[in-house]
């Protein structure tokens, strides 16, 4: 198998990465699509191998007893499945699975558990956690303080963020699912965003008019998880890779 350059990963975790703690995985890591719907996480189940996504957009579910769900998480080109064996648990209730298609590298747990030992690359990985903690508290946070129509400016951002184009494939089914809301009242604030020309809503796909306006309609509910995640685990590179392009989404 042929080796993965650490300057050809568009995965900021592992562009990151500790050079020597790289290269100690580099060849473990195995080049993968991720079609929408694909799990990367099931729950209650072990969690045998983890996801570096370098392009799409996965969604973290939390999910009651009787089938009720809502996004909990959002992970792209910044962030990888699985991680909580970085806490020490070996499985999740929480399901994770493709949103937004796209490609990834795969590693077995088993090869990732020995780079922890390293005192620098534990550190790196435990600030990755604490900046997903940050954005479930700040979800919790909207869906407690925030209106629809600033939840839902939060989200686009999000997936803004992740996929780094201003047309982005999903759709209204889609962001009822992932808001917790019904379908007729996505539709409903997706008005209200084009009304002030912040968004072009059509079917399966959103397009992004003005970011800006999307911030201030956000208001507070939006930017602190990012600005962590910056402070923590930035990486600024004249040669930095980014995702290129899309491959899909999901048609509810």
């Amino acid at each position: 198998m042929t080796k993965i350059a650490q300057k050809d990963i568009r995965n900021r975790l592992l562009r990151r990465l500790p050079e020597e703690a790289f290269d100690h995985i580099a060849s473990d890591l195995k080049p993968i699509d991720l079609p929408v719907r694909r799990s990367l996480v099931e729950p209650n189940q072990p969690i045998e191998h983890l996801c570096f996504i370098e392009s799409g957009l996965a969604s973290m579910v939390a999910a009651a007893s009787t089938g009720i769900g809502i996004e909990v998480g959002q992970v792209g080109y910044e962030g990888m499945s699985g991680y909580p064996v970085l806490l020490g648990v070996d499985k999740t209730p929480n399901r994770t699975f493709m949103q937004v298609s796209g490609d990834g590298l795969e590693l077995p747990t088993s090869r990732f558990l020995p780079l922890l030992r390293d005192e620098a690359t534990r550190l790196m990985f435990l600030r990755y956690v604490h900046t997903r903690e940050l954005q479930l508290a700040h979800s919790a946070l909207a869906a407690g303080r925030y209106n629809m129509h600033q939840r839902l400016a939060r989200w686009l951002l999000m997936c803004h963020d992740r996929l780094l184009v201003d047309d982005m494939p999903v759709t209204h089914e889609f962001l009822a699912l992932m808001l917790g809301v019904r379908r007729s009242g996505v539709t409903d604030h997706l008005h209200i965003l084009e009304g002030i020309r912040a968004i072009k809503s059509t079917r399966g796909k959103v397009q992004i008019l003005n970011r800006q306006v999307l911030l201030d309609v956000a208001d507070g509910c939006y930017g602190a998880p990012e600005t962590e995640y910056e402070r923590l685990l930035g990486f600024v590179s004249s040669d930095d890779q980014r995702p290129a392009r899309l491959k899909g989404t999901w048609n509810a």
